[in-house]
């Protein structure tokens, strides 16, 4: 027993030391440098030690705008997306012909050029001197609109990008749960055909529960993708993303480093172990919610 126990740790060995050298000691290094005020990362001195930078970052109001983008974005785009994933799911698995031709046109949008799709969608939506944009041309058919979705009010922008987010990440939704579905046994709903069972009876009672652990790991890193989320804005809003209020958290901390205001590794530190420790609590609350809610 002692054998196989030493021969698995040696076989885990080089993940732990990949995971020791590339994620736990620059987590641990970061830790330290948000607490070093005036770090100076040319010279590697610093002036005190103390909470000044979280301070400083939580009252920073470019900092709270792009919280504030950042958890409108998750609130918004992780149940959308996860229940629109579910609902395609659902109706690729209950079809036979050209299944395979329809998931593959549902994950092309997946394995395509974030940037490019960006652009894409920046003129359907942006307006020009020459055009008012694809879907502004849309709105214009039920008398509304025109509407600067990319230069103009808050909730255009924060619409837009939620759009687009929604647009990214279904495909891999798609795809994980098209497979939980295939996976389940038939035998459950053959008896309870037999029994008279409405369908949405049985998409309650055997579906969710037996496709509940894929369920609740598309959630999770849904959370956690959508805090880290930063490229998608750029695609849209362009790099000055403070100018056009449409800044993240990991945009904040980009910023911070090497953006116009660059330059403060102590700030930058200290809004990373903030939106850490948000992404870790919540993280933490799903799992506890699905240890109650997960069939196994």
């Amino acid at each position: 027993m002692e054998t196989k126990t030493w021969k698995a740790w040696i076989y885990l060995l080089p993940a732990i030391l990949f995971l020791g050298v590339f994620m736990v000691y620059p987590l641990i290094d970061v830790f330290i440098y948000s607490f070093e005020e005036g770090y100076n990362s040319a010279s590697q001195t610093y002036f005190d030690i103390g909470a000044y930078n979280y301070s400083y970052v939580l009252h920073d109001p470019y900092f709270l705008q792009a919280l504030k983008n950042t958890f409108i974005l998750v609130i918004i785009t992780v149940p959308v997306s996860t229940g629109l994933a579910l609902l395609i799911s659902v109706g690729l698995s209950s079809i036979e012909k050209l299944r395979d031709l329809y998931q593959t046109v549902y994950f092309l949008p997946y394995v395509t050029n974030t940037l490019a799709v960006g652009l894409v969608f920046m003129i359907l939506f942006k307006q020009t001197p020459y055009s008012d944009g694809l879907v502004n041309l849309f709105l214009s058919w039920f008398n509304a609109g025109p509407v600067d979705f990319i230069d103009g009010p808050y909730w255009a922008k924060m619409f837009v990008l939620c759009f687009y987010t929604v647009w990214v990440v279904m495909p891999f939704k798609i795809l994980i749960l098209t497979s939980a579905l295939a996976s389940v046994n038939r035998d459950y709903y053959s008896a309870a055909r037999v029994d008279g069972t409405s369908k949405w009876r049985i998409f309650r009672k055997i579906t969710l529960p037996m496709i509940s652990p894929m369920l609740f790991y598309l959630i999770i890193t849904g959370f956690i993708g959508a805090f880290k989320a930063y490229s998608d804005a750029v695609a849209l809003f362009g790099t000055n993303l403070n100018a056009a209020e449409m800044n993240t958290i990991v945009g904040y901390i980009y910023d911070m480093l090497y953006g116009d205001s660059g330059g403060y590794p102590s700030y930058a530190s200290a809004a990373a172990i903030i939106l850490f420790a948000i992404v870790l609590t919540i993280t933490c609350i799903n799992l506890l919610v699905s240890k109650k809610q997960v069939h196994h």
